[in-house]
């Protein structure tokens, strides 16, 4: 099993181009679900996660060509719709093919999703809205097995949370049904917009009536399209906590400011120097880092997707920070590896206060999901002596190149077997 070799206390200096996004590109990849026709994706991180989504749009008939970046999907074929499992267990995303297959077919068996065990994220709130869009469903030994007898039927639909998921699904599944769709408090994640991008220039009807509401005429077929997916916002994120922390000075590339601009306010409130231009930000990291108070929220709060890595910044803050997790129950799994480093990090519920003035220790270190993997490498960045991180499959789902991403910039890193 590989594993990462970190060896800290270097300012990251340089520039980083950002990835396309894996949150974006994974309900896109279900999405071409819908076509007939051949449809070209540009811009695709090569992480895991794509990989296997990918896999599973092929067992379903898809054809599938990767050049790099790149990919042609061809659903000329496409005829089944069975998500088994062995391809489903790894990533939650796996579910966002249900909408899509009962668009096309009427009917779906997939099996509930995987993923990093961060919480439940339960599937009732896709399961319920699809039913109000005509599908009959029931739940054997692990797997959906859903029809929609007459097709789907538009309906006026209102999600009873936010959920970026459902939102997908029903999305896509709605761009298919028959007559006209409204979905009330919609998750307004950027991944989302582009999704909604994506199935226009497909040739679905698709329009925001509100900041949270979005309505859909069903069509019945899609044209052939070529489309590049969004920049990775979360990785922005994460490499500009890098510099911050490591009192780097790294210019992050390839990236749309206006998107991030949570993560850049908060980053100037603890004290780094961001200089914005129109595809890239500047950070200047300070040595003397303010503590402050973040609560994770639905775009446009603070993502939850950064929320262990500005952690390892505020445990070297000034002062104690207070993080208040409210998307998933149990996103605190790295607090544990954290203080094993020397951090002081107290939980209760989903609240973490965070002591700062810390000076972390290298150590040997076990990932628990993908965020609080990275998390861990922040942190050894800036320890004396050497990090092991071990379990970094995690890490590989959703970072491209990491490794190379950061030697590029000063780091001193290395994968090992």
């Amino acid at each position: 099993m590989q594993k990462l070799e970190v060896f800290g206390a270097n300012k990251l200096k340089g520039q980083i181009k950002i990835s396309g996004s894996k949150n974006a590109s994974l309900p896109i990849l279900a999405a071409t679900l819908l076509s007939r026709k051949k449809i070209y994706l540009k811009n695709l991180p090569r992480v895991k996660d794509i990989e296997t989504m990918a896999s599973l749009l092929q067992s379903l008939g898809s054809k599938i060509k990767f050049n790099q970046n790149n990919l042609v999907i061809d659903n000329i074929k496409q005829r089944k719709s069975f998500a088994p499992y062995s391809l489903v267990k790894t990533m939650r995303a796996g579910i966002l093919v249900l909408g899509p297959l009962l668009a096309k077919f009427g009917k779906a068996k997939v099996s509930l999703p995987g993923g990093c065990a961060i919480g439940t994220r339960p599937v009732d709130i896709h399961l319920d809205a699809l039913s109000k869009l005509g599908v009959k469903y029931k739940i054997v030994q692990g797997y959906v097995h859903a029809i929609a007898a007459k097709g789907l039927i538009g309906n006026k639909i209102r999600f009873s949370k936010i959920s970026v998921g459902a939102t997908e699904n029903l999305i896509i599944a709605a761009s298919f049904a028959k007559g006209t769709t409204v979905l009330s408090n919609c998750a307004i994640e950027p991944e989302i917009k582009d999704l909604v991008n994506f199935l226009k220039n497909m040739g679905c009807n698709i329009k925001w009536i509100s900041k949270r509401s979005v309505k859909i005429e069903g069509v019945s077929e899609v044209k052939e399209i070529t489309y590049q997916v969004m920049f990775d916002r979360i990785e922005a994120g994460t490499y500009l906590v890098a510099a911050a922390v490591t009192a780097g000075n790294l210019k992050i590339k390839h990236i749309i400011p206006k998107i991030i601009q949570t993560e850049i306010n908060t980053l100037k409130k603890i004290g780094a120097k961001i200089n914005v231009k129109k595809d890239e930000v500047h950070i200047i990291g300070n040595k003397k880092i303010k503590n402050t108070n973040i609560k994770t929220a639905p775009y446009p709060g603070f993502p939850t997707d950064l929320q262990a890595q500005i952690m390892v910044l505020l445990c070297k803050a000034n002062k104690q920070s207070v993080i208040k997790e409210d998307i998933f129950e149990n996103r605190f799994m790295h607090v544990a590896e954290l203080n094993r480093m020397g951090a002081k990090i107290s939980t209760n519920g989903n609240t973490a206060k965070v002591t700062g003035n810390i000076n972390f220790a290298a150590a040997e270190l076990m990932a628990t999901d993908l965020r609080a993997s990275v998390s861990l490498i922040l942190a050894a960045l800036t320890t004396k002596g050497k990090s092991v991180i071990n379990r970094i499959y995690h890490l590989d789902r959703g970072y491209e190149n990491i490794e190379k991403k950061l030697k590029k910039v000063g780091a001193k890193i290395r994968r090992v077997n």
